[in-house]
């Protein structure tokens, strides 16, 4: 390197994101349980995916709003997480959509199959919600990480920053992701809560190399000791090579990075 050239700023660690699922007044004293099981950990910062009118309900959020304001005060942040969390589009006839929605999904997917104005109609009514509560987002995460291709279509309409599919972490305004699959537990039968953990050590095994590794967690990871336990162990392990930040944080990292990582 000659003396008049710059040396090239030192590479960023690799990162985790660690998010929290279906936020809601509903399914609040859980999330916030989770919030405190990785806090027992070290004091990561968290990406909360808040979904304003959960299962169509309109429940008491006061115990909600104080702990997601005490969250962005200390560094976290929220994303849009759909707007009722709920897949009210019409049934589709082919198998892998029935399964996607029906089964994998139960019927959660909201934004899996939307007509584009349908979209662009719920995700105005979460913004809108978001700008009430003077809460920032520059994120929108749907359920289940489905997006219709009406969905698509509608979502560069909006500033948000990023956008993640179970794979893959996007960057919206300049038309890049990075394969990124999500570590996830599958709480809710006997099969899935014994087999998911197996699932996520293998997988953040074969990624150990990645710029980024993602853990979601779901209210009712909660329930079960074994999961949380688990999850404490995984993002302590990953935690001794990399940094716990929250998507807003990762996405402008992205941009950072060498060109074809993000393609």
């Amino acid at each position: 390197m000659s003396a008049t050239e710059t040396p090239p700023p030192p590479a960023e660690p690799p990162m985790l994101c660690v998010s929290i699922h279906d936020v809601a007044p509903g399914t609040w004293e859980e999330c916030a349980r989770l919030a405190r099981a990785m806090r027992e950990v070290a004091d990561v910062r968290l990406t909360w995916l808040v979904v304003p009118r959960y299962h169509d309900r309109t429940d008491d959020e006061r115990a909600m709003r104080a702990g997601l304001d005490a969250a962005l005060a200390r560094g976290d942040e929220l994303a849009l997480h759909g707007y009722t969390h709920l897949d009210t589009a019409r049934r589709s006839p082919g198998l892998r959509q029935r399964f996607l929605r029906g089964v994998y999904t139960q019927r959660e997917g909201e934004f899996a199959a939307l007509a584009a104005d349908e979209a662009r109609e719920r995700i105005a009514l979460g913004l809108e919600w978001f700008r009430q509560r003077d809460w920032p987002v520059s994120g929108f995460v749907p359920p289940a990480w489905l997006l219709g291709p009406a969905s698509w279509r509608v979502l560069p309409e909006f500033a948000f920053s990023y956008t993640t599919t179970f794979t893959r972490f996007h960057l919206l305004r300049q038309g890049r992701s990075l394969f990124a699959p999500s570590l996830v537990y599958t709480a809710r039968n006997r099969s899935g809560r014994a087999l998911s953990p197996l699932a996520a050590s293998l997988a953040a095994h074969c990624m150990a190399g990645a710029p980024l590794m993602r853990l979601s967690l779901h209210p009712p990871d909660v329930r079960h000791p074994h999961l949380m336990a688990h999850a404490r162990r995984l993002v302590e392990r990953l935690l001794a090579t990399r940094d716990a930040v929250t998507k807003a944080e990762c996405a402008r990292r992205l941009l950072a990075l060498q060109p074809g990582t993000v393609a």
